[in-house]
C-alpha cells in the first residue's frame, strides 16, 4: 500500500472511531432519557430487573462466543467484586436522581468524572499530577459546588445521589485501569448480573412492582439493550482512535441530556446549572490537554461504562 493510501485507511479508522463514539455518547444519552421516563412510573428496583434482563439480549451471543468458562477467569477478584460494586452504586444512584432532577442537572455531576479521575488517579494509580491539573480539578470541585446550588439542594438527597453517582462512576473508570486484561463481555456480565441481583433485593425489601403495559415492558427491555450497545460501541471507538482524541467528546452528553431533557420533559437548565457545567468542562478539558502534552492520557479518562 502507498503510503498516502496507507496514511487515508488510517485517517478512516479514526473517523469511524470518532463516530462511534458520539454515536455512543447519543445512546448513552438516549439510556440515561429513557431511565429517567420508565423511574417516573416504575420502581427503581424494578427497573433495574428488567433493564438487565434487556441487557443479555445482546450480552447471551456474546457469552456464548467467548464461552461461559471465561466469566470466572478474571484477575484480581477483590477489585474485581469493589468494580462491581461501584458499577451497581452508578446505576442505582443515576436512576434515584434522575427520578426527582433533571436530567441535565444529574449529568452535570457525572461530567466530573473525569475529574475526579484525575485526582483519584494520583493516589491510587500513582500518576504524576501538576500543580496546573491540581488547579483544574480545585476549578472543577468549584464547578459540582456551584451545581449543587449551595444554598439549598447541596443537603437535598436527590443532588447527594447525583453526587455520590458520579464519584462511584469514577471509580469504576479507575478500576478499569487495573483490570484492563479482563475482556469486556466479562466485566459487562459481572455488572449486569450485580444490577439484576440488586434490582431483586429492592423488589423484594420494598414489595415495589407496578403493572406495566407491553409498551412499559418492551421500553424497559430497550433500555438495557440501548446500554450495552453504547457500551459497545465506545469500546471499539477506543480500538480505533486515541483516547485523547476522543475523550473530549464525552461532554457531547451535556448537549444530548439539555436537548432530550427539553423534548421528553420540558426540562430547562438554569443559570446556576449552565455556569456551573460550562466550569467542569473547561476544567476538564484542561486536563486533558495537559495529559496531550505529557502523552500521557490515561484510557480511563474515556467512560467506557454506561449508566
Amino acid at each position: 500500500m502507498k503510503p498516502s493510501s496507507a496514511t487515508a485507511a488510517a485517517g478512516n479508522v479514526i473517523m469511524t472511531g470518532i463516530v462511534f463514539m458520539l454515536v455512543g455518547d447519543m445512546l448513552f444519552a438516549l439510556n440515561d432519557a429513557m431511565g429517567k421516563w420508565l423511574v417516573a412510573s416504575f420502581a427503581v428496583g424494578q427497573v433495574l430487573v428488567i433493564r438487565s434482563v434487556g441487557a443479555f439480549i445482546v450480552l447471551g451471543p456474546m457469552i456464548a462466543r467467548q464461552g461461559p468458562g471465561a466469566l470466572f477467569r478474571v484477575e484480581r477478584k477483590p477489585l474485581h467484586l469493589m468494580r462491581v460494586l461501584m458499577t451497581t452504586c452508578d446505576v442505582g444512584l443515576f436512576y434515584a436522581a434522575v427520578a426527582y432532577l433533571p436530567l441535565a442537572d444529574v449529568m452535570t455531576f457525572y461530567m466530573a468524572g473525569p475529574i475526579y479521575v484525575a485526582a483519584l488517579s494520583h493516589f491510587f494509580l500513582g500518576e504524576k499530577i501538576g500543580w496546573r491539573r491540581w488547579l483544574a480539578v480545585f476549578v472543577g470541585f468549584v464547578g459540582v459546588i456551584i451545581a449543587l446550588r449551595p444554598s439549598s439542594a447541596m443537603l437535598s438527597l436527590p443532588s447527594l445521589f447525583g453526587l455520590a453517582g458520579s464519584l462511584s462512576f469514577a471509580l469504576t473508570l479507575v478500576m478499569n485501569r487495573y483490570l484492563r486484561s479482563t475482556s469486556d463481555t466479562t466485566l459487562v456480565t459481572w455488572q449486569t448480573l450485580a444490577a439484576l441481583a440488586t434490582g431483586i433485593a429492592v423488589v423484594l425489601l420494598t414489595g415495589d412492582w407496578r403493572q406495566a403495559s407491553m409498551i412499559d415492558w418492551g421500553g424497559m427491555l430497550l433500555l438495557g439493550v440501548v446500554a450495552t450497545c453504547a457500551h459497545l460501541l465506545i469500546t471499539r471507538a477506543l480500538k480505533l482512535a486515541p483516547a485523547s482524541l476522543l475523550a473530549p467528546l464525552q461532554y457531547t452528553l451535556l448537549l444530548w441530556a439539555i436537548v432530550l431533557g427539553y423534548v421528553f420533559f420540558s426540562d430547562v437548565p438554569d443559570a446556576q446549572i449552565i455556569v456551573g457545567a460550562v466550569i467542569i468542562v473547561f476544567a476538564g478539558l484542561f486536563i486533558f490537554h495537559r495529559k496531550n502534552l505529557k502523552e500521557t492520557v490515561p484510557e480511563e479518562a474515556v467512560p467506557v461504562d454506561g449508566h
